[in-house]
């Protein structure tokens, strides 16, 4: 009589569970993959960085062409022009590869999933690429009046020479708080499909809601204009208010499987 011999892997991992050693290996690769992909849009950002600055520099030209005020940006020191150039460039390629570093994010976190999380996740990274990259895109339209608003402070006569570096980290945050302001609402859909927040949840909190995105707008477009900050209010309301409906629909998917199966306890919430 033959004994079939169970496989070591079958018997001592049955559920193919990866060692630690296996997830830092995976992580490493993960990273070499993303560092290698930011460094490469890096390089493309490189041969960018003339029209990207001259894009970057257009609030300031228009308010010294237009307001008559002396405005420009001033770099203070020799190696100045490389350094901003060198940041500018790994800027740019941020936002080309953030496809690149998120779907490897995604892919370190998505064997530890169930099957449905799985399609979750994968809605959620299509959805939050482009929102994030239209965020950042509305904050250009910000940016001008950003600018026009700060340096109309400038006494009459004075001159506002602005260090490259102070102007730089100022566009960048607009820039990326934007974008991930326009993200927000994808977590929200992201939580309740998982089943941590509701839409009755949502609702009850509109209120605080709106106060937050007036807060957190009012802190992510520093001028003392409300234009500026209604750029981004509008937008995220309307995100916020789509991103309820799509909560409230998927409760009511929930709802309506759970009575079919006969595990829903309260039917009578399924109004709210």
């Amino acid at each position: 009589m033959r004994i079939r011999k169970v496989g070591r892997r079958g018997e001592a991992n049955p559920e193919k569970r990866m060692p630690l050693a296996g997830h830092l290996v995976e992580l490493r690769n993960r990273l070499l993959v993303s560092i290698i992909a930011l460094g490469l849009g890096a390089c493309v950002g490189w041969f960018l960085y003339d029209p990207v600055l001259q894009f970057l520099q257009a609030p300031v030209m228009e308010v010294s062409a237009q307001d008559g005020r002396v405005a420009e940006v001033n770099f203070a020191g020799v190696a100045s022009p490389f350094d901003m150039k060198l940041k500018v460039s790994v800027f740019i390629g941020f936002f080309i590869t953030s496809p690149i570093w998120l779907y490897q994010l995604w892919a370190f976190v998505m064997p530890g999933l169930t099957k449905r999380e799985k399609r979750y996740s994968i809605g959620f990274l299509a959805a939050a690429i482009p929102l994030f990259l239209g965020g950042a895109a509305l904050a250009s339209f910000a940016l001008p009046n950003a600018v026009r608003t700060l340096t109309a402070f400038t006494p009459e006569g004075a001159t506002n020479i602005i260090p490259a570096q102070d102007y730089l980290n100022f566009v960048m945050l607009i820039i990326v708080v934007f974008g991930i302001a326009f993200v927000l609402p994808v977590l929200m859909v992201g939580l309740n499909m998982l089943g941590i927040l509701s839409a009755a949840t949502i609702r009850r909190s509109w209120r605080w809601i709106i106060v937050l995105i007036f807060a957190f707008a009012a802190i992510a477009t520093p001028t003392p204009d409300a234009i500026s900050m209604f750029f981004l209010v509008i937008p995220m309301a309307g995100l916020f208010a789509l991103a309820w409906v799509l909560c409230w629909l998927g409760d009511r998917r929930r709802r309506a499987r759970m009575i079919a199966e006969g595990t829903w306890e309260d039917p009578a919430e399924l109004d709210d």
